[in-house]
């Protein structure tokens, strides 16, 4: 019988294995000291766990084989049920980050298969608590828990990597590491003595040759004042006298000479190269980019985590699959398409190139969005060019997405630390004004000197600001880009700051393509004013157009700082916002700020709602740029966090 009837609860617990529980070399740590290696090594728990959790996370799908060219997405077979509650209250993301972590740790694996009241179910069982027992080195005859049970080889599904010595089990990675980590271990203990010492280190204290004999009591008295010094009994800040031309001379290691922040980088460096994960992905970014870690990321799933997916696949439709009915051409794959498509616009673009037209309906756009239906909405499109012009696809007319390429570059990726290149709020915000004012300026400049040299009478300036219209925009959108994403990661770093140091979970490049969409937005509203100041002027007309230019092109320029402004709060929001998303966050509240905020901003202030819901005023955080327009010109409100209730 391959699954094990149970009356309930199994127990496998019993008294922690003796060191006689497994024969292994000296030079192996036993199984039980990997636990204690994963709790004390933060290197190996980054790496671990970074595996783990990018695995667990893609979610298994089961299909069945049709054909050689198709499948079909099953969701009613008895594999689904028993992956997606192998346990009650254990779900399939906590089965396989466990599995994976196993692996990591132990390079074994094993799950007992269970028929609990009628009911299949899969256990998890620790590898300190289970072994495969007897049988030669090709397989176990049973599996032997430390309690004392024993599991037939058909009970058990058991993971396990490569070994030298049999085909039975694996070598853990860690093994290969121990040296490196004892190392380690010792240089963490060394750097807490020295600190627990006032960081004063080991020296030899020397007094003249020709000093003045001490005394019995004059010898105590200073032997008894140096050990309350060097024990950090004398205070803190204490300071020895030295007397009789004595000197103190150091013969330890200073903190630079001994490297430490190096030692723990090359520590994670060679944790990561025994799991062939790029250094980049565990926060090694000395020599990283926007466009290497995207690849990266590529690499991530198709060459670190591909053979990890690929044999845990295998292993389930093995060893488990077998035991469960109606079975035939059924079997499990974890969902790395999702990881592997892309952004939304290139999956987009890819899908109207393939198809050649649109792929999705007006109201399937508009449910993305959180809109209703429209009536009419649920037909797609077929453009003109593509039935009468000739082209093979929507996109032929399209801009070319590589002309975007231009704005993301240049713009500092942030690294696991704040960058030191980052200012306060206050500095980048008028860091931001000045550019966005001096920006604005010179265009007004140059428009005012080209219509000045024009003849008597009023020229045409709606053609002289459209001329410029596309090199105005291209330009602003790159100045609001790199302004903007500077200012998105000092709103994140506010957070992460307080709530996640190492920022774990979060990486600046996601908010790109908010910030250009932000960017984009405002470049137009701004051209927009210009435009509009500039038709004024036209309309009005008569002998005074040139006052009248001059004056609507400085209240342009006024209008950019207002606008910096707005724009500052919105992105430090955002910022903040997506930070506090990535570190779990649940609760965000309202901060009014300013010396005189307007009425709506004042009455809300400690205003608590959910991360995820608006505020009372409609807004998602300060600034932002889908409220109304009087809630966030010149808003100087903030957020702060919570965890829950």
């Amino acid at each position: 019988m391959a699954f094990v009837v149970s009356g309930g609860q199994l127990q496998l617990t019993g008294p922690s294995p003796l060191s006689t529980y497994m024969s292994l070399p000296s030079s192996v740590a036993a199984p039980w000291e990997y636990a204690a290696i994963w709790r004390a090594q933060p290197q190996v728990r980054t790496v671990v766990s970074f595996l783990a959790r990018n695995i667990a996370q893609l979610g298994l799908h089961t299909f069945r084989r049709v054909s050689d060219t198709d499948r079909e997405r099953v969701t009613d077979h008895e594999l689904v049920r028993l992956l997606a509650e192998p346990l009650p209250r254990l779900t399939t993301y906590r089965l396989v980050e466990r599995l994976v972590s196993d692996l990591a740790l132990y390079d074994l694996g094993y799950w007992i298969k269970l028929n609990v009241g009628g009911r299949r179910r899969l256990l998890p069982v620790p590898p300190t608590l289970i072994r495969p027992a007897e049988g030669n080195w090709i397989a176990p005859d049973y599996f032997e828990t430390a309690g004392g049970q024993e599991f037939g080889v058909d009970e058990v599904i058991y993971f396990h990597g490569y070994a030298p010595e049999d085909l039975r089990s694996g070598a853990s990675p860690i093994d290969a590491l121990r040296a490196l980590l004892l190392e380690e271990q010792e240089s963490t203990k060394q750097r807490a003595q020295m600190w627990k010492s006032g960081a004063r280190m080991t020296g030899v204290l020397s007094r003249p040759i020709d000093a003045e004999p001490w005394s019995a009591e004059a010898k105590r008295r200073f032997q008894m004042m140096w050990r309350t010094f060097a024990q950090g009994g004398g205070g803190e800040g204490g300071t020895p006298i030295l007397e009789d031309g004595m000197v103190y001379t150091p013969i330890a290691m200073n903190p630079q000479q001994a490297q430490y922040v190096e030692s723990r980088k090359l520590t994670r460096e060679e944790v990561a190269a025994a799991y062939h994960i790029p250094p980049p992905l565990v926060g090694i970014l000395d020599h990283a980019t926007y466009s290497n870690i995207t690849e990266q990321h590529k690499i991530l799933y198709q060459d670190t985590l591909g053979p990890w997916l690929t044999m845990i696949q295998q292993e389930i439709h093995a060893q488990l699959l077998p035991d469960l009915p109606d079975s035939a051409d059924v079997y499990v794959e974890f969902n790395i398409e999702a990881k592997m498509r892309g952004s939304f616009e290139e999956q987009a673009a890819a899908a109207s190139t393939a198809t050649g037209r649109p792929w999705m309906t007006v109201n399937e756009q508009r449910a993305r969005n959180n809109l209703p239906a429209i009536e009419g909405g649920d037909s797609l499109i077929t453009p003109m060019n593509v039935t009468e012009g000739g082209l093979a696809s929507p996109r032929d007319t399209a801009p070319d997405p590589a002309d975007a390429a231009p704005k993301a570059r240049g713009l500092a990726l942030v690294k696991s630390s704040r960058p030191s290149e980052l200012g306060e709020f206050a500095a980048e915000q008028q860091a931001f004004a000045r550019s966005m004012t001096r920006w604005t300026q010179g265009q007004a400049d140059r428009l005012l000197t080209t219509a000045g040299a024009k003849a008597d009478g009023v020229p045409n300036l709606l053609q002289m600001w459209a001329a410029g219209h596309e090199d105005r925009l291209a330009q602003l959108e790159a100045l609001l880009s790199e302004h903007g994403y500077r200012l998105a990661q000092v709103g994140a770093w506010e957070v992460l700051g307080a709530w996640n140091p190492e920022a774990e979970g979060w990486s600046a490049d996601v908010m790109l393509a908010w910030i250009l969409a932000a960017a984009q937005t405002h470049a137009e509203q701004h051209e927009e004013a210009g435009r509009k100041a500039v038709a004024a002027v036209q309309e009005e007309g008569g002998d005074a157009w040139r006052e009248q230019l001059t004056n609507a092109t400085a209240a342009w320029v006024t209008a950019s700082q207002v606008r910096a402004a707005t724009a500052a709060t919105e992105l430090r929001s955002f910022g903040g916002h997506d930070a506090a998303s990535a570190s779990g966050l649940l609760k965000k509240i309202w901060v009014t700020g300013g010396r005189n905020p307007r009425p709506s901003h004042k009455a809300q202030n400690g205003e608590a709602v959910s991360l995820d819901d608006v505020f009372s005023n409609g807004l998602r955080w300060p600034g932002d740029g889908q409220g109304k327009t009087e809630e966030l010109v010149n808003c100087n409100c903030t957020l702060d966090y919570a965890r829950g209730d």
